[in-house]
C-alpha cells in the first residue's frame, strides 16, 4: 500500500468540525465507478483539497474488478470511515448508476455534486458552486454547472470545453446539454424532480436530464464560463468533451441517421413524467415541439421556429436547421 500523502493526512483534522455557517453546508459527492483505479487517487486527493470541507463521498460501484474498491478502503482508513460510503450499482449503464444514488434515501445533504471517476477538481469547485446556489430559495429547483479544462492521460492541458454565452433555458435544453454532470451541483428541489422519473424509463444522460428538468420546471440554471475541473480525455471515457472537429462530425452523423430523433423521443417521455411540475411556458414549448416533429415540411418549420428551440453556437444552429429540414429532430 502506498503511504498517505501529507495533504490527505491533514484532512482528519480539517473537515470534521465546520467552523462557520458556510462550512456547515453539507455536500454529498455522488461518484459512480467501474474499473476506475488508474486515476482514482488523483481524484480523491482533489476532493480532499477542497476549500469547502464539509462533504461526504457516496460511491456506487458497477462491478469493478481492477481494485477500485480497495482504493476507497485505503482512504476510508485514512480520513474516517463515515466520510466514504459505498453502494452496489445497478449495472445498467452510467446514467442509471447516477440516478440510483439520487434515489438513495440514505443520502441526505444540502447539495449534491456529481463526479466522474477520473477528473481532478479545482480546489474551489465546491465553494464556487455553493456560493452561487446558496443565494437562491431552497424551494426553487437550481443547478450550477461550468466549463471544463481538458487534459490528456498525462495531465497535459489540451484545450477547453465549448464556451457558451447564450442564456441556458428550456428551449435550449430540449435539444442540447450544455455541461457535463461532473461540473454540476444541485439542490434538494432539483433532486426531488429527478426522483419523479420512473426507474425503468430510458435516460439518455443524467446531465442532460438534470438540465431539462431544472429549466423546464421553472428552476434556475447557472452556467459558469470559468472551468471548475480538469476533465481527462482518454480511451476509457464513456462520453468525451465533444469539442473537436471529429466530434462535431460524429454528432452531425447522429442527426442524419436518426439517433438524435430517438434521443428526443426519450426526453419527451421523461418530461411527460413531470408534466404537472412544468411551467405553462415549458408545456407550450413541448406542445409546439411535438406537433412540429410530426407535421409536414412547411408546418414543421413554422412550429419548431415558434417553439423557440435553439443551440448555443452558430454551427450548432446550422445542424439544427438541417435536422428540421430532414425531419430528424
Amino acid at each position: 500500500m502506498e503511504h498517505p500523502t501529507p495533504q490527505a493526512l491533514q484532512l482528519t483534522h480539517s473537515v470534521e468540525s465546520p467552523a462557520d455557517g458556510a462550512s456547515a453546508v453539507e455536500v454529498a459527492i455522488l461518484l459512480c465507478t467501474y474499473n476506475g483505479r488508474p486515476f482514482l487517487k488523483e481524484q480523491i486527493e482533489s476532493f480532499i483539497a477542497q476549500t469547502h470541507k464539509n462533504w461526504t463521498l457516496y460511491v456506487s460501484d458497477d462491478g469493478s474488478s481492477d481494485g477500485t474498491l480497495a482504493v476507497f478502503e485505503e482512504y476510508r482508513n485514512l480520513i474516517a470511515k463515515n466520510r466514504i460510503k459505498i453502494f452496489t450499482g445497478p449495472r445498467t449503464g452510467f446514467a442509471q448508476n447516477f440516478i440510483s444514488l439520487i434515489r438513495n434515501d440514505q443520502i441526505v445533504a444540502d447539495y449534491f455534486a456529481f463526479s466522474d471517476q477520473d477528473d481532478i477538481w479545482f480546489p474551489d469547485k465546491l465553494e464556487r458552486s455553493i456560493d452561487q446556489l446558496k443565494l437562491l430559495p431552497q424551494n426553487l429547483p437550481a443547478m450550477y454547472c461550468s466549463r471544463t479544462r481538458l487534459i490528456d492521460e498525462n495531465r497535459n492541458i489540451i484545450g477547453y470545453s465549448p464556451k457558451f454565452i447564450r442564456n441556458p433555458n428550456f428551449q435550449n435544453a430540449l435539444i442540447q446539454s450544455i455541461a457535463g454532470a461532473n461540473t454540476m451541483l444541485i439542490n434538494n428541489s432539483t433532486r426531488k424532480l429527478l426522483n419523479c422519473i420512473p426507474a425503468d424509463i430510458n435516460i439518455i444522460a443524467h446531465d442532460w436530464l438534470t438540465y431539462l428538468l431544472t429549466s423546464g420546471c421553472g428552476g434556475k440554471v447557472i452556467y459558469d464560463i470559468q472551468p471548475t475541473l480538469d476533465y481527462r480525455q482518454h480511451s476509457g471515457n464513456v462520453i468525451g468533451a465533444n469539442s473537436g472537429i471529429k466530434e462535431r462530425i460524429i454528432r452531425f452523423g447522429k442527426v442524419i441517421d436518426g439517433q438524435f430523433r430517438n434521443w428526443s423521443d426519450s426526453n419527451l417521455k421523461v418530461l411527460d413524467c413531470v408534466e404537472t411540475e412544468l411551467t405553462a411556458t415549458s408545456r407550450k414549448t413541448i406542445n409546439e415541439f411535438k406537433q412540429g416533429r410530426e407535421s409536414n415540411f412547411f408546418k414543421r418549420i413554422y412550429l419548431l421556429k415558434k417553439s423557440g428551440i435553439y443551440r448555443q453556437t452558430l454551427k450548432g444552429n446550422i445542424s439544427l436547421c438541417l435536422a428540421i429540414l430532414f425531419n430528424k429532430i
